[in-house]
């Protein structure tokens, strides 16, 4: 069994899936399994001639199903003890699992963590707000603000990611949000203090630039900790006042642009 399984969660990227998978092959760590989830792309994805090196493993979805049912997936295809996810527009730097299995094994109280990055924007290398800036250690108070764990950083272990339910599937955005809140009320995140990524953005599928009111599925998320998880009367109370936040966020939203859409699914 390998010690790591990467899954890379793909829709409609061959023009920059050879860059993800190549950063990925070319690790100094080689004990790990690969798995590429194509969540029914059009593009050709499947014809990308890195598909059909051996050390490749490619599914691709008969229906598109979002990328928190890809990530979920590709862990179900894989057995590996520790997850590691990328998405298919970002970059490994290629000692990336190398250093942070080091810092695992190093420091096994930490049953998930990650690594510093670089931004690049619209071919631009620019600096992350200060409020973005990893850390480590507890990190649940700033994860209510923003996403504070970085998908294609992260490494986890597989217990910990079935026992709290993995992506919410029923999540179309803040996906990554919700499971390190679910994570991170109880668990200590670990921090390499490297950049071991680059982060690639700017472009017209992002998520953040095709969904609208983002907010509305943190504020889901707030709420699903609140009534199901055991949280200390100081992290209810932190909940609480970033809840109030957010739904005045989506109010202000509403009024201004009076589009009912940022009721929905609460």
């Amino acid at each position: 069994m390998k010690r790591v399984a990467v899954i890379i969660p793909t829709f409609n990227r061959r023009h920059c899936l050879g860059r993800c998978l190549k950063s990925v092959l070319n690790q100094t760590f080689d004990d790990y399994e690969l798995m590429v989830v194509d969540d029914c792309s059009t593009d050709g994805t499947e014809h990308h001639p890195l598909l059909s090196e051996p050390r490749v493993g490619y599914e691709k979805l008969p229906a598109r199903h979002g990328v928190s049912f890809a990530r979920n997936y590709g862990v179900q295809c894989t057995t590996a003890p520790l997850l590691a996810f990328c998405d298919s527009d970002d970059e490994w730097h290629t000692n990336k699992l190398e250093h942070q299995c080091a810092f695992i094994d190093n420091n096994p109280s930490f049953r998930i963590s990650q690594t510093k990055e670089i931004w690049i924007r619209h071919g631009i290398r620019v600096n992350p707000p200060q409020t973005h800036e990893k850390v480590g250690g507890d990190i649940f108070e700033p994860s209510l603000h923003r996403c504070m764990i970085t998908p294609s950083s992260v490494i986890i272990d597989r217990d910990l990611f079935r026992d709290t339910g993995g992506f919410n599937e029923s999540f179309v955005a803040c996906e990554d949000y919700d499971l390190w809140l679910r994570i991170t009320w109880k668990y200590m995140a670990g921090l390499v203090g490297e950049y071991l990524l680059t982060r690639y953005g700017g472009h017209d599928d992002q998520l953040s630039s095709t969904v609208f009111a983002l907010d509305r599925f943190r504020i889901r998320s707030i709420l699903n900790i609140l009534y199901r998880v055991p949280l200390s009367v100081h992290q209810r109370i932190q909940a609480k006042e970033v809840l109030v936040k957010k739904a005045n966020i989506v109010a202000r939203g509403f009024k201004k642009r009076g589009d009912r859409r940022c009721y929905e699914q609460y």
